[in-house]
């Protein structure tokens, strides 16, 4: 009998990484999916952006925009509020970093999304850290519940908040 095979079998990062994983060779093999992205499609990561997402890839915690910009500042020069604003709209379009509506934060995407699929973000309500998940189930209970009234959802994103299974051993 098989076991049923996690995210990280299918070479995806784990929901939510172990407290000691290596989180430098996350944050650069997500730097290079990043880089991969926009090189397919003909863009360019420029400095700022890549500094913004840098700035979310130092761990699995969503930021604020003045969060990510005093971040940014550590290593250089204070960038202007837009320029941040910029920076995240771009990776936002581009599937590289999601925001959380309910913390008004962004967070660095480091899973692969079809268009139209629903993301999942489990909140750890103890250390902050964020995970995604995505459920099949859970989309097509969703895309028959907005079809059933003639609503036509433009970014399906649900979000939980609960303990994640790091903190839930303490």
């Amino acid at each position: 009998m098989g076991r049923t095979k996690t995210a990280h079998d299918k070479g995806e990062p784990a929901v939510f990484p172990a407290p000691g994983h290596d989180h430098d060779r996350c944050s650069s093999d997500a730097m290079a999916v990043a880089e991969a992205r926009c090189s397919e499609r003909g863009q360019r990561l420029t400095s700022i952006r890549r500094d913004v997402l840098g700035a979310l890839l130092a761990n699995h915690q969503p930021l604020g925009a003045y969060e990510i910009m005093e971040r940014v500042a550590r290593a250089g020069p204070r960038p202007a509020p837009i320029t941040v604003y910029r920076a995240l709209e771009f990776l936002r379009e581009n599937g590289l970093v999601h925001r959380i509506e309910s913390r008004n934060a962004f967070v660095a995407c480091v899973h692969s999304h079809a268009d139209g699929d629903l993301v999942v973000f489990l909140i750890c309500e103890r250390c902050g850290t964020v995970g995604e998940a995505s459920s099949s189930e859970v989309a097509s209970t969703v895309k028959s519940a907005a079809a059933a009234v003639g609503f036509t959802p433009k970014s399906p994103v649900i979000e939980v908040t609960g303990i994640c299974t790091h903190c839930g051993k303490g």
